[in-house]
């Protein structure tokens, strides 16, 4: 055990210290306490973040805690991640449409990227120290959806309209769907207050806080007003609303979906979902109407892509959306050229 050190070595010691540009000041300052562990922070961030973050997280995060809720943040490496990326894909649940747990994989590495994210925000590890922002995600592969074809989607509406415990709601929910190409939050966020009658315009607000009005059809406007007379939504709460007046969640889409694939053969093996919808009317309007027309439909018309930046002169309008919702549905349009 060494002693306390002379005088000559504080000496040599401040020497160096002055030389380099550091004071003992410094060296107290960059003393930091250890990084919190999974089992504390996850939390910490799952609270920070959005509705739609966190409910796409939380499965990866719940696995992430059953291997290393104790383990310190400062105390994973990008090959612990990858060694928990092969065993997360390995006892993967394997369904119809699971294609080598590649999906899995991706969502994990994005949700710890999410955790170190905030950790470096906060301070409590170095940027250069994080583990996540070097482990590669998987390369995406193409998606298997597609657009239904006309017979598809008359064998759909018509299992969704003869089967279940409220055929009303599921019809009124494919017919949205169908008309507005908008993904499961944008309906479940709807409001009475976001219905613009007089124009036909529904308010959408979907994933990455983006909004938009949206052109529906007299049609769909007058059931999405009855049903919320007959069930009772206040204006600030959410529209689509059980037959017990209690607002509808995401297990209402999982239950439809699950009792259609159980109808449909082929829909089942296929893995249909809601976003075959929008899969199916953005196809059609883009071979009717253009990309800049489909690209507006589907709301991407303010956003970048690998597009190129010539979308940004080529958007379409409002009204080029409802001429081409009219066309869709046969129906006239308040806003259509």
């Amino acid at each position: 055990m060494t002693g306390a050190p002379t005088q000559a070595e504080l000496d040599a010691a401040r020497l160096v210290l002055d030389r380099i540009g550091v004071t003992a000041e410094d060296l107290l300052n960059s003393v930091k306490p250890p990084a919190p562990t999974f089992g504390e922070y996850i939390p910490v961030v799952a609270a920070a973040v959005s509705d739609g973050t966190r409910r796409a997280y939380s499965p990866y995060w719940n696995r992430v805690l059953d291997q290393w809720a104790d383990i310190s943040l400062s105390d994973r490496t990008p090959t612990d991640i990858q060694r928990l990326v092969q065993h997360i894909k390995a006892n993967l649940t394997v369904r119809r449409n699971t294609r080598s747990g590649n999906s899995a994989a991706e969502h994990l590495i994005a949700a710890l990227r999410c955790v170190y994210r905030h950790a470096v925000n906060d301070e409590l590890i170095d940027e250069r120290a994080n583990p996540a922002a070097k482990v590669p995600k998987p390369r995406r592969q193409p998606s298997n959806r597609r657009a239904l074809s006309g017979k598809q989607m008359d064998q759909l509406n018509d299992v969704v309209a003869t089967t279940g415990n409220d055929p009303q709601l599921d019809s009124l929910i494919i017919r949205f769907h169908t008309e507005t190409a908008a993904r499961r939050g944008g309906a479940l966020a709807l409001r009475p207050k976001d219905l613009d009658e007089e124009q036909c315009l529904v308010y959408l607000r979907e994933k990455g806080e983006t909004s938009r009005w949206q052109p529906v059809s007299p049609t769909l406007m007058w059931h999405l007003l009855q049903h919320v007379e007959h069930r009772g939504a206040p204006m600030n709460g959410r529209l689509l609303r059980n037959a017990n007046g209690a607002q509808i969640t995401y297990h209402r889409y999982d239950n439809l979906w699950s009792r259609v694939g159980e109808n449909l053969a082929w829909a089942g093996k296929q893995g249909v979902s809601t976003h075959w919808l929008r899969y199916t009317t953005l196809t059609w309007v883009e071979r009717h109407f253009g990309y800049a027309v489909a690209r507006a439909y589907a709301g991407h018309n303010d956003t970048n892509s690998d597009a190129g930046s010539t979308t940004t002169y080529v958007r379409a309008t409002l009204e080029e959306v409802a001429t081409a919702l009219a066309a869709l549905t046969g129906e006239h349009h308040p806003l259509a050229a």
